[in-house]
């Protein structure tokens, strides 16, 4: 039977911050920001604005982006980030659990050349969102105990180089959730249940 979602189950398996790399100066940081209630645990998520040069225009992500140069380390990249797109400030209502292992970034199909390290807030209370318009449409709060019971499993159509793949990926509220982001997502349940998720049933 499916597990619930546990937020110390989560924090035991997470790299904590001696483990996490610097980052290299083109690398990437997101910040996986999650809040619990009587209700159970939710994570916040984004869509990104639709813009040509980007590859993921118009994903659902969580909030991040590439490191600058001003930038002493990703972590401060994804706090950075996290308030320019969504005027959340992490180092004032959130406590940082950790960070799940970056990931190759992958754009059309191919490796991006770098990689992209998740790192997980706890937000102390709710805050209110103050979204950039020109960076991201919307945010929501995706539940996670229904993600772990199997709610909202579904497939992606992707084309690419003439072939269509069925990728898995989350329908939360209408938007699917595939790509980097839903293997993010995919960890952090491992993690905070417990369970080896099947995607093939």
């Amino acid at each position: 039977m499916p597990q619930q979602f546990n937020i110390d189950r989560l924090t035991a398996s997470l790299l904590q911050p001696a483990e996490i790399a610097l980052g290299q100066a083109n690398d990437a940081a997101v910040a996986a920001v999650l809040m619990s209630t009587d209700e159970g645990t939710s994570a916040l998520l984004i869509r990104r604005g639709e813009h040509p040069q980007d590859p993921w225009s118009g994903h659902m992500a969580f909030p991040g982006g590439r490191k600058e140069a001003r930038d002493e380390s990703l972590l401060i990249t994804a706090q950075r980030e996290t308030y320019e797109e969504v005027g959340l400030d992490l180092s004032q209502h959130a406590t940082l659990l950790g960070a799940l292992s970056p990931v190759p970034a992958i754009a059309g199909g191919e490796r991006a050349g770098f990689s992209i390290t998740p790192f997980v807030f706890l937000l102390h209370t709710e805050q209110p969102l103050v979204l950039d318009s020109s960076e991201v449409h919307e945010a929501l709060w995706a539940a996670l105990d229904p993600l772990c019971r199997g709610v909202g499993r579904t497939q992606h159509v992707y084309a690419h180089k003439g072939a269509q793949r069925e990728l898995p990926a989350f329908d939360i509220e209408g938007r699917v959730v595939w790509g980097l982001t839903f293997h993010m997502l995919l960890g952090l349940l491992r993690l905070g249940s417990g369970q080896i998720f099947d995607f093939n049933k």
